[in-house]
C-alpha cells in the first residue's frame, strides 16, 4: 500500500558541552553536601545510574550560579534553536529532501518555552515555505519521543505524499536547581542531559520502516509520579521513587492493550525499543515485558553516553537499532507525565 507512513530518515544532535559523570558528582557534592544532610546517601545515584557522560546546553560552571526564568529561557531559545537546526538539517539531507519540500513540522519539547516557537524562529533561515503547517507540542515529557512521532504520523497519513518533519528537543539540564534540596532534584542532576532528534515522514512506497500502529495509555490517579512544578525560579522536577515499581507492575498490560487495539500481541514484537529512563527503569521494563536480563543493551549504551535526555532519548536508541539492523517488527516504547505509556510499532521495509 502506498498510503502507509514511512520513516524516511532519522538524525540526532547534542550540545557541544560534555559533562563527565565524575565531574557532575564532584560538583554536586560541593554544592549540596553541606546544605542537605541526605546527600551522602543520595550521591550513590551518580555511580549507580550507568551514565558515563552527558551533554549540556551550558558548561558545568554555569550550573554553579543561581538562575531565574529569564536566564533559563534565554539559554533554552539559543541552545534549542541550534539543536533544531543541526538535527533537522541532517535528517533532511539523509532523506534527500529540501527544506522547502516540508509541508508540516511537529516539534515536541517540555523543558523550555519559546514564543514564537522554535520552527517559526528558524523558518526563514532553514528555508521552510510560508504555508508550512506548524504543530508545537508541550507537556508530554519523556513520552513525547513516541507520542510526538505518533502525532506526526497522523499528520502524514492524512495527506499522502506530504513531507512531515518531527523534531524532539529537550534541555533538561536547564532545570537543575541550587535551591531545591530534595531527593528528586539530586537525582535529576545525576540523570538528565540534553539532546535532539529529527525524523522525516511521508506516506508512500519507500523508507526505512513503516509506522504500522500507534497508541497511548493514560493511567488513572497517577499525576504525582512525574512532571514539573513551576515557581518563580523555573521548572522543578516531580519524580516519584516508585516509578520503576509502577512500570514493572503496570506497563505490560498497558502495552498489551495498545497492541491489541491494532490486532497485535506482545509475541508479535521482535524487539522492544525503549526509552531508557534510568538503570532501575530498564530493569523494570525487562521484567515487565518478560525480556531476558540485559536485552535492552542498546538502551543502556545510550543512557551511558548521553544520560536521560527525555523525549529524544528513545530516538537515539532507534538510530542505533537501525544501524545494527532493524528487525521485522519492533515496538517503540516510552513513559511520561500523566502518568502515561506510548507505543508505536514499526515494520522494516524490505
Amino acid at each position: 500500500m502506498t498510503d502507509t507512513v514511512k520513516l524516511l530518515s532519522l538524525a540526532v544532535a547534542t550540545p557541544n558541552n560534555i559533562i563527565l559523570q565524575t565531574e557532575a558528582a564532584e560538583t554536586a557534592r560541593r554544592l549540596f553536601s553541606r546544605r542537605f544532610q541526605d546527600f551522602k546517601y543520595l550521591a550513590r545515584v551518580f555511580e549507580n545510574a550507568g551514565i558515563r557522560k552527558r551533554h549540556a546546553a551550558r558548561p558545568l560552571s554555569w550550573f554553579e550560579e543561581a538562575h531565574g526564568w529569564q536566564d533559563r529561557m534565554a539559554a533554552y531559545a539559543e541552545a534549542a534553536s541550534a539543536l533544531f537546526r543541526r538535527s533537522t538539517t541532517a535528517a533532511l539531507q539523509r532523506a534527500g529532501i529540501a527544506a522547502n519540500q516540508v509541508d508540516c513540522i511537529v516539534t515536541a519539547s517540555s523543558t523550555g518555552l519559546a514564543t514564537p516557537s522554535l520552527e517559526a524562529r528558524l523558518a526563514g533561515e532553514m528555508g521552510f515555505r510560508g504555508d508550512i503547517e506548524r504543530v508545537p507540542v508541550f507537556g508530554l515529557g519523556c513520552a513525547a519521543g513516541v507520542s510526538g512521532l505518533a502525532i506526526a504520523t497522523r499528520m502524514a497519513r492524512s495527506r499522502p505524499g506530504a513531507v512531515v518533519l518531527f523534531v524532539a528537543i529537550e534541555l533538561c539540564s536547564l532545570a537543575f536547581r541550587l535551591d531545591e534540596l530534595t531527593r528528586p532534584n539530586i537525582i535529576a542532576t545525576a540523570l538528565f542531559g540534553d539532546g535532539a532528534a529529527a525524523c522525516v515522514l511521508r506516506a508512500g512506497e519507500s523508507g526505512i520502516a513503516e509506522i504500522e500502529s500507534t497508541g497511548e495509555h493514560l493511567f488513572p490517579d497517577s499525576l504525582g509520579i512525574m512532571g514539573w512544578k513551576i515557581d518563580d525560579t523555573g521548572f522543578g522536577i516531580i519524580l516519584e521513587q516508585s516509578l520503576p515499581v509502577f512500570a514493572e507492575t503496570h506497563l505490560r498490560s498497558a502495552i498489551a492493550g495498545i497492541l491489541e487495539r491494532s490486532g497485535l500481541s506482545l509475541p508479535d514484537i521482535d524487539r522492544f525499543i525503549c526509552h531508557p529512563g534510568g538503570a532501575k527503569v530498564l530493569t523494570a521494563l525487562e521484567t515487565s515485558l518478560d525480556l531476558d536480563e540485559g536485552s535492552l543493551d542498546i538502551e543502556r549504551d545510550v543512557i551511558g553516553d548521553y544520560g536521560n535526555m527525555s523525549s529524544p532519548t528513545v530516538l537515539f536508541v532507534l538510530e542505533r537499532v537501525i544501524a545494527s539492523g532493524l528487525p521485522a517488527r519492533s515496538a517503540l516504547l516510552a513513559m511520561g507525565p500523566g502518568f502515561s505509556a506510548s507505543c508505536i510499532t514499526l515494520r522494516r521495509v524490505s
